[in-house]
């Protein structure tokens, strides 16, 4: 029977310990920005070219 007390005690610890973690990545921003992850699958094979700027791509 104390094996049974040991467990809640471990669980209610461990539970509190997640809770905690979730309140300061919540206050940290880390869930702000839901659009975008949901967007940027879309535009995951695009080519961006760094070295040149945009109007040299396009040709006469």
């Amino acid at each position: 029977m104390e094996v049974v007390y040991i467990t809640i005690g471990v669980s209610i610890i461990v539970a509190i310990f997640f809770f905690i973690v979730f309140i300061k990545s919540v206050k940290s921003g880390q869930y702000e920005d839901t659009y975008t992850p949901s967007v940027r699958m879309l535009f995951d094979d695009e080519l961006v070219s760094k070295d040149k700027p945009k109007g040299e791509n396009q040709q006469i």
